[in-house]
This record gives structure tokens, sequence and C-alpha cells, in this order.
């Protein structure tokens, strides 16, 4: 097996999935989510992370999620701009298959969650054995998605992420635990061109970048993508001092959205400032509310959004 390419370094956005009221997907809503993020500076689209809610889809809704995505960005002048999809299920069979599906509906790499329904039995042996099986099978390259809250507490250490780093198929990993100590170890064992680290977290990312991540994977790049692209571009241009400046706004911002009911509160801050969608989610999820927007709405988070519609 030819050893493949990490993704290019930049500004990736995990984005959400608008419903409309008969619970499908609203293909208008994401299409135009997709054209912001892209105006926006990004340089790809990770469709089905766990803000995608890739768990309360389909098989054949996450083909189309893709395909949309992947569609409205080359008939808009925007084929530049990666897809990534969320892969990952609860067996290696299960896996493998949403994998090639991935690839058939155009996504170029896929971000691969470790199983946790059995977590007594997921031993760093049969972690690493799970994941260099997919990354066997998979057409196309992987990633490890590391994230704790949604795997029932497995938190990958860089000694298992950097022996899967070492697969010729594997290129890279989203950070959703935030460890800046973690995400240093991997980016000083190996290249960033075949292994990427990616923060997974707004309020880490230019700790990240300071510490040699690729970017970041974030969620609030949903409502925040040209604001996530000019830090990007301020550090880049190696005005540390200028990018810490609205990195603590950035962390504020994040920690907004959460209180404001995490998915739904994203969704509903977008429909609320950009004008499509709405705040709907999947059950068991509840829905945005609108006395928790307004409170997220103080502070920074407003100073942000703000700044988002001037830049």
């Amino acid at each position: 097996m030819a050893t493949a390419i990490a993704p290019p370094p930049g500004i990736y956005v995990p984005a959400v999935l608008f419903y409309d009221n008969d619970d499908e997907l609203d293909l208008v809503a994401i299409k135009s989510h997709v054209l912001r993020l892209a105006k926006g500076g990004i340089t790809g689209i990770l469709v089905q992370g766990s803000n995608g809610e890739a768990q309360h889809l389909s098989h054949e809704e996450r083909k189309l999620a893709i395909q949309t995505t992947r569609q409205t960005l080359d008939q808009n002048g925007f084929s530049h701009t990666v897809v990534l999809a969320g892969t990952g299920a609860q067996s290696t069979r299960e896996t493998i298959k949403l994998c090639r599906d991935a690839k058939e509906a155009g996504a170029t790499f896929a971000l691969v969650l470790t199983p946790s329904t059995w977590v007594p039995q997921m031993t760093r042996e049969n972690i690493i054995n799970f994941h260099r099986k997919v990354a066997d099978a998979s057409p196309i390259p992987t990633m490890i998605y590391n994230f704790p809250v949604v795997t029932a507490g497995q938190d990958l250490d860089s000694d298992i992420i950097s022996v899967l780093a070492t697969h010729p198929n594997i290129v890279g990993t989203k950070l959703s635990c935030g460890n800046i100590g973690k995400l240093h170890r991997l980016t000083t064992t190996h290249t960033q061109s075949s292994f990427a680290v990616f923060a997974g977290r707004s309020d880490v990312f230019t700790q990240g970048l300071l510490s040699g991540s690729a970017g970041a994977i974030a969620a609030l790049v949903n409502l925040l993508p040209k604001v996530h692209a000019h830090v990007y571009e301020v550090f880049k241009a190696g005005r540390i001092e200028d990018a810490m400046t609205l990195q603590g706004k950035l962390a504020h911002g994040d920690s907004a959205v959460s209180k404001a009911g995490g998915i739904a509160g994203l969704k509903g801050l977008i429909t609320k400032h950009f004008g499509y969608g709405n705040g709907v989610v999947r059950g068991p999820l509840a829905s945005a509310v609108e006395e928790k927007l307004r409170l997220a709405e103080e502070g920074k988070l407003i100073e942000l959004i703000e700044l988002e519609k001037s830049l």
C-alpha cells in the first residue's frame, strides 16, 4: 500500500446539518451553509462529525449529505475545498462500508471514531487493530477521531495514536480532547505532510498552532468561519500577540455556544444571525431555546459575530 498524503493544513469545519419540519434533510439550508462556510475561507468541510449528528442518520442520508456538500462546492467554484466524512460505527465491518460509501459520495478523507459500545473490551490492542483494519480496507485515507465525550470516555493517548500514525493509509487525527501536551508530542514525532494533527476545539486553536498543529477542525467554525480564517492568517503572518488576543475571544465564544445548547444552540445562532435553517435537532437531543441563545450572546460571542459580519 502506497503512503497516503495528509490533508492540507488550515481551517476545517464539522458542519451541522439542517432538518425541515418533517424531520427530513433540509437540502436548501444545507447548501446555504456549505456556501457560507466556503466563502468564509475555510480549507475543508467535515460531513458527519459529531456536530453533523452522524449517529442520527441512515446510510442513505449520510451519502446524500456528502454528495450535496461536494456538489455544492464544485458547482460554485470551490472544487479545491476538501470534503472529509465521519465514518465511525460500532463494528469494523460497518465502519469499512461507511468509508467506501464516503468515497463513492465524493469525500477525500474519512474520520474514524473508536467504537464505544463494549468499552471493557476496547483494549489497546483492539483499538489499534480496529483502526488498522479499517485503514487497510478504506479506499480513502483515514484519520483518528479522538473525542472522549462521544466514545464513553475513551481517550486515546499519544502512544496509541503514534503507533497508528505509522500506517500508510492513516494520515492524521482530530483531537477533540483538547489536550495540548498530546498534540505537541504528536507534532514533534510525525511530519505534518504524513500525519496532520488538528486541534478539535476553538478554545485551543492558536495554542495548537504554536505547538505545530496543522490547524483546527472545530465546531465554532460553523458560526465564525471568517474569524477563524482571519486568526489563522494573522498567526501565519507572525503576529502572535494579535492572534492570541483573538484567541481569548474564541475561548469565550466556544464556552458560550456550549451553554446555548450544543449542536442545537449552534444551529439556532446560525439561523438567528445568518438567516437560514433552524435550531431543530433529531431526538433525543433538545432543539434550540431562545432564552439560551440570548444568554450565549452576552459578552464576547456577540463581539465575534459582529467581527464575522465585518470581515
